[in-house]
């Protein structure tokens, strides 16, 4: 008997430590981001790859961790339950998730193997942001393929074994919804709510955790779940059109209390069909969708997540594509926002992290909601602000928020990471501002107070 003991501990130890353990992750005490249990501020960079556990092997799992860690990303968004016949269609070792499709009898070899995802990914670093299942296993609606598995009575069974499955992986994150919004005159909200009790039963501990909506008006998780304990952040999806103001969404939850930071878990993905309607919008570019993550941020979510429409779904040539994929997802890791999403991070990571906030007030000019609305953020200490403008578009600001006998701008390049000084100022009321040159491509405008000694914008040196 004590040999058996021992043998388990030994077991225990060796799960613990065969991979790098990652800082655990929590709310600020001001309520507006995320950090790690050291204090250090941590700026989501998310990257979407819903079918991760499902339709890649150990190989490409690993082909595919380490190109996106190589690129800066440090969360990836993963389903266990699949959305693509997830619990008919084996995953690529050719498990099945349950034993006769009874969600009481999960079968270990499959979870075993998400496992194995998850340690890998905190080897590179980045941590999993995991989906227990995707929403159609609690109702198809018209495109998922379920069948539906949960309700009242088993909903926190299952979460209870997915928090005690993992409870020792200090990189997971805890996302429910799974792109299903609660219908009217249902029990979906109490199933979730059940999961989510039953997700930390299964942990005996904190756990950081969100729920995953599809587009909703006015906000997105908080519509159904803002005043429930257990959602520790709000997310969005603001879906898969390039001609909608996402910053409204943002703000609005940026202002609901109590106060819980706010994010975008699923934007206009690149590779994308616009409005899901190729024919006559075509699919999305690099500048559509940088103009959103700049927008998201700077409205004041904590981070931003980056979506490929051929690698959330691991398309190949071998698959049935869903909606028009344009290439294998292998090809697809390097598309161009992929490379440029770091750019953003490493901005805002360059200032002062923890004093940031929207700062909408200091664009006087009159806007429209189109596309070359620009917008700002600031230290709330005055000590610096970031415009983002969309177009070739001029403004007037208003500096005096900013607490200094001088201001310095520069000029910060989104698709490159790029700066270059621009000019000198005092903080005056009215100046007017537009980007450095004609063509009609977005910048951002870094202030900064003169005595600060910042070092350039996107210098990625995080400061306490």
């Amino acid at each position: 008997m004590k040999r058996i003991c021992v043998s388990g501990f030994l077991l225990l130890l060796s799960s613990l430590f065969a991979y790098p353990q990652l800082p655990k992750l929590m709310v600020t005490s001001s309520r507006r981001f995320i950090k790690t249990d050291e204090g250090k501020p941590f700026f989501w960079q998310g990257d979407t790859a819903w079918e991760l556990f499902h339709r890649l092997t150990k190989e490409e799992t690993e082909q595919y961790l380490e190109k996106r860690a190589s690129q800066g990303f440090n969360v990836v968004q993963a389903v266990a339950l699949a959305e693509i016949d997830g619990l008919n269609t084996p995953n690529a070792l050719g498990e099945l998730p349950f034993i006769n499709l009874n969600s009481l009898k999960p079968n270990e070899a499959y979870f075993d193997h998400i496992d194995w995802v998850i340690d890998k990914a905190a080897k590179h670093g980045i941590y999993i942001a995991l989906l227990p299942t995707w929403g159609d296993k609690l109702f198809k609606n018209s495109w998922g393929v379920g069948p539906e598995v949960f309700n009242t009575e088993n909903a926190k069974i299952f979460g209870q074994y997915m928090g005690q499955k993992f409870k020792y992986k200090t990189n997971v994150i805890w996302i429910l919804g799974g792109d299903r919004n609660p219908r009217e005159n249902s029990e979906d909200v109490e199933v979730w709510q059940q999961m989510a009790g039953g997700i930390q039963q299964g942990t005996g501990q904190a756990t950081l955790m969100s729920f995953h909506p599809q587009p909703a008006s006015p906000g997105g998780s908080s519509n159904w779940f803002h005043q429930d304990r257990w959602l520790d952040f709000n997310m969005h999806q603001t879906g898969h059109c390039p001609n909608q103001p996402t910053y409204r969404k943002i703000l609005h939850d940026y202002h609901l209390s109590p106060k819980k930071p706010v994010i975008d878990g699923e934007p206009l993905y690149e590779d994308h069909p616009n409005c899901f309607n190729a024919r006559e919008q075509g699919y999305s570019n690099p500048r559509d969708i940088r103009r959103i993550m700049y927008w998201n941020v700077f409205a004041g979510a904590f981070g931003q997540t980056y979506g490929c429409h051929d690698v959330w779904q691991m398309y190949d040539l071998d698959k049935t594509g869903i909606n028009g994929p344009l290439r294998p997802w292998h090809e697809a890791l390097d598309l161009p926002m992929a490379n440029q999403v770091k750019h953003l991070k490493n901005l805002i990571m360059s200032r002062d992290y923890f004093s940031r906030i929207p700062a909408l007030e200091m664009v006087l000019t009159e806007q429209e909601d189109d596309n070359s609305f620009v917008i700002a953020t600031r230290d709330s200490g005055g000590k610096y602000a970031m415009i983002y403008f969309p177009t070739y578009k001029e403004v007037t600001l208003d500096l005096t928020v900013l607490k200094a006998k001088k201001i310095q701008g520069t000029w910060y390049d989104p698709r490159t990471g790029a700066s270059f000084p621009g000019f000198v100022t005092k903080p005056m009321e009215h100046l007017k501002v537009r980007p450095p040159v004609k063509e009609n491509v977005d910048w951002v405008l870094v202030l900064d107070a003169v005595g600060a000694n910042y070092p350039k914008p996107g210098n990625h040196l995080p400061r306490d």
